[in-house]
């Protein structure tokens, strides 16, 4: 079994650009309001779900590893 990871939106801060769930379509969904949802809270490590978080423009997706709540994205300086 692969790392899992913990995925979080902070839809407070989402301004719904919906390039999350253009990059990563099965881990992310947007609400009629256009606020994004994490189709599950915990997940599979994958690439293109560290690409949309990356790519967030605003930076609203968290990512921390599962179990240890070590942080993926953004990265703990």
């Amino acid at each position: 079994m692969g790392e899992r990871w913990h995925v979080a939106v902070d839809r407070s801060v989402c301004i719904g650009s919906g390039l999350c769930a253009g990059t990563a379509p099965t881990a992310f969904t947007l609400d009629s309001a256009r606020q994004s949802h994490p189709t599950a809270t915990e997940t599979d490590a994958g690439d293109s779900l560290l690409a949309a978080a990356e790519g967030c423009p605003v930076e609203a997706i968290t990512v921390t590893r599962a179990g240890t709540g070590e942080p993926v994205f953004p990265p703990d300086e």
